[in-house]
């Protein structure tokens, strides 16, 4: 009896930890989605506004933002560079569980043994999607010495 009494203790506590280990919620699933990501250098505001600045040569605005989209000159021969990044994030998260039982008995009758036997279960299952998309358009010009005289940006999140 105690055997069984161990047995189904570990039973029940092995299923415990496969729902709790199963069962997340969609921002978990999210942050696990963007911390698989490379950890590469992102183009951001926050690296424009901290390492962009007037008086830059434009060798040193490649080695911190990388080769632009698109150059253009003005009127006047001036360069001016373009960065145009979209960035799109798709979330999708899924759950699902559930709870079986099986019950097994037997009764003696007569002289024999009568096998018995039942089983009642529950389950469900639960999903939720998301989709982002952000810009960012920078525009740099530059002078006759190819140095940054003016810079702008735009940031859009929907």
């Amino acid at each position: 009896m105690r055997f069984i009494t161990n047995l189904t203790t570990f039973f029940v506590l092995g299923l415990g930890l496969a729902f709790i280990h199963g069962c997340q919620t969609a921002g978990e699933h999210a942050s696990d989605v963007r911390n698989a990501r490379a950890q590469g250098e992102k183009l951001t505001v926050g690296t424009v506004q901290r390492q962009i600045k007037v008086g830059m040569s434009s060798a040193d605005v490649v080695s911190v933002l990388g080769a632009p989209n698109m150059v253009t000159t003005d009127s006047k021969r001036r360069e001016n560079w373009v960065y145009d990044k979209i960035s799109t994030e798709r979330v999708f998260s899924t759950s699902s569980g559930g709870v079986s039982t099986l019950i097994l008995g037997g009764a003696l009758v007569g002289p024999g043994l009568v096998g018995g036997g039942g089983g009642a279960g529950y389950s469900s299952a639960a999903g939720a999607s998301s989709t982002s998309q952000r810009t960012l358009t920078i525009i740099i010009k530059y002078d006759e010495n190819s140095k940054v005289r003016d810079f702008a940006y735009r940031y859009s999140s929907f």
